[in-house]
């Protein structure tokens, strides 16, 4: 019996309807189209989907069929996958907004939001997700950096008007702060790194272990850059002697890391932020 071929993951294809410079380092690309009925939505807070990025000068017409690309294109021509968080849906207008970290011509798909122009190609696989926040919590625990942003202000909207808690971001100045929809009874505070390069700083562990706690069940969202997630790891599982189920933890990027290689590591020691 010949092996089973893996299913082809559906790829959805929108594009560029807007672009909103939302802070310094913060581009919105806003999507739809005809297209957006092929778009399966999920209730988290974290949705994401894995964007495919082509080499415009190859003159690809998406949907991509990557398995015919790697007979016909080198490795380094292949279309690029990353990820990154859905931060809205509005299915009445058939748009979703997928906000984009940026520094400079650092990367692939932050200078392809800085240049991106409506009409542009949305090209991505999902969503995913694994986070709503708990309407049965005391509290809620947020925390992360630029990159956690999106999923954070999700979550703020989503939470009951009533719920209480903290929230805790890293962003490089005033200039990143961007406004939030969080209810009277959450704290918010902003972290800023004042030019100092994301992942190099202990800032998001120092601010997370200033947060007054709580009395009663919290319940934690914290994903932003892989190192600093072990040391938030280690202050709530050891320190505050969380059960798994109170805390969604994960690294979204991981400094000195190329998309890919983070990924790979995913399978490896260092990139395990959590036992299997």
């Amino acid at each position: 019996m010949p092996p089973q071929q893996r299913k082809p993951r559906r790829q959805t294809v929108l594009e560029v309807v807007a672009v909103e410079r939302l802070a310094p380092h913060l581009v919105r690309i806003v999507a739809g189209g005809p297209n957006f009925a092929d778009y399966e939505d999920n209730e988290h807070t974290d949705k994401y989907v894995k964007m495919l990025f082509a080499d415009p000068a190859l003159g690809l017409t998406p949907p991509y069929d990557l398995d015919a690309l790697r007979d016909q294109l080198t490795p380094e021509q292949m279309p690029s996958r990353r990820t990154y968080t859905v931060r809205w849906v509005d299915t009445e207008a058939q748009q979703l907004a997928i906000d984009f970290v940026t520094h400079g011509d650092e990367g692939i798909a932050g200078p392809w939001a800085e240049r991106a122009q409506v009409g542009d190609p949305v090209v991505f696989n999902g969503p995913g997700g694994g986070y709503t926040p708990d309407p049965e919590a005391d509290w809620h625990l947020l925390a992360g950096d630029d990159a956690a942003l999106p999923a954070i202000a999700a979550a703020l909207e989503a939470l009951p008007r009533d719920a209480v808690g903290s929230v805790v971001l890293e962003v490089d100045s005033t200039a990143d702060h961007v406004e939030l929809d969080a209810p009277e009874g959450v704290d918010v505070t902003w972290l800023h790194r004042e030019g100092a390069v994301p992942g190099t700083t202990t800032l998001l562990a120092d601010g997370l272990r200033a947060v007054p706690w709580r009395e009663g069940r919290v319940h934690v969202f914290a994903h932003g850059e892989r190192e600093a997630m072990k040391s938030l790891r280690d202050y709530l599982f050891g320190e505050r002697e969380l059960e798994r189920s109170q805390v969604s933890l994960s690294g979204y990027w991981a400094y000195g890391r190329t998309e890919d290689r983070f990924q790979a590591e995913k399978r490896e020691p260092i990139g395990q932020i959590l036992p299997a």
